[in-house]
């Protein structure tokens, strides 16, 4: 089950005040304090937040504070006040449960460092399914494929598909421009934008020619399921980008719809999905020709990625 998916565990979410249980000094940071003493405060106050690896969590607000990665952090003794107040305030953040990415302004995904924001998704660990899926149902790594990125958010999916290509191109749709601007910055940051494109607009109506390989993370996430997701996803990620409609399925309704008019013949497109979905999005793309190749599980087991193909 993956951050999106995992409802809170108790009704309602986490109780209200639980977030600053922890009795922190704030003021503390205003002076050189050694790194351990952070690490362990910061630590035990994410814990009790009921936020999970915390002792990670906390590393990484150091580092995001200092400048410096995880291996950087080893040689590091005392942090000076102007990044501990740095920290202070990167944890005070977190403690209100808005997710390390945005904090940060970054994360990774597959073998690329992206900027974050909160006009998309994070991009999330078992969305690296559908690029694994892509590479197992076209090995050629060498092929000069056309490439389209349905929602693209971060842009993340097209990139890390371009990354593994390197004679591809690629498109990237998003109904955000903000999103799309988000994208066209990261396709700079991994010297990548030479090869894509991203722009702003309805699925239906922006579309024109058609792709080797389609790439789509849609919402899917039931609408009455949206109130118990875990508050980093709920109260900080675009609503428009999680919810699928009363049964999850509205964006593959749409999406199967229009792949056949966008499919070169044999090509493939390859879907993420949620949790007990993947027969249901499978029937669709057959009501429209469309037949399935594949299927691929997350870090968790879940059938995350289904491969459909257009016929030749």
């Amino acid at each position: 089950m993956n951050g999106i998916e995992r409802a809170a565990k108790q009704q309602g979410g986490i109780e209200e005040g639980a977030f600053g249980r922890h009795d922190i000094d704030y003021n503390r940071f205003a002076a050189v304090m050694a790194k351990d003493d952070l690490l362990r405060e910061a630590s035990e106050a994410l814990e009790q937040a009921g936020i999970e690896d915390a002792r990670r969590e906390a590393r990484l607000l150091l580092g995001w504070a200092t400048d410096r990665d995880l291996g950087g952090l080893l040689s590091l003794d005392n942090v000076c006040p102007e990044q501990a107040l740095r920290f202070s305030d990167g944890l005070k953040r977190r403690l209100k449960r808005e997710p390390l990415a945005f904090i940060t302004g970054e994360t990774g995904f597959w073998t690329l460092d992206l900027e974050t924001g909160r006009d998309t998704l994070i991009p999330r660990a078992d969305s690296e399914s559908l690029i694994e899926a892509a590479l197992n149902v076209q090995p050629d790594r060498n092929a000069p494929l056309s490439i389209l990125d349905l929602g693209t958010g971060t842009g993340c999916l097209l990139l890390a598909a371009l990354s593994e290509y390197p004679h591809a191109t690629g498109l990237g749709v998003d109904l955000a421009p903000e999103a799309a601007a988000l994208a066209r910055r990261n396709s700079i940051r991994t010297g990548l934008s030479e090869r894509c494109f991203f722009m702003a607009g309805n699925w239906t109506d922006s579309l024109h020619g058609r792709f080797d390989i389609v790439l789509s993370n849609p919402p899917y996430i039931e609408t009455g399921d949206l109130a118990g997701l875990m508050p980093e996803v709920v109260s900080y990620e675009p609503a428009r980008a999680l919810d699928g409609g009363a049964d999850g399925l509205d964006a593959y309704r749409i999406l199967c719809g229009l792949l056949p008019g966008i499919l070169v013949p044999e090509g493939y497109a390859i879907l993420e999905m949620g949790i007990g979905q993947i027969d249901a999005v499978s029937a669709l793309g057959a009501s429209n020709g469309l037949r399935e190749v594949a299927r691929r599980t997350d870090l968790g087991g879940v059938e995350r990625a289904l491969v459909l193909q257009l016929p030749g």
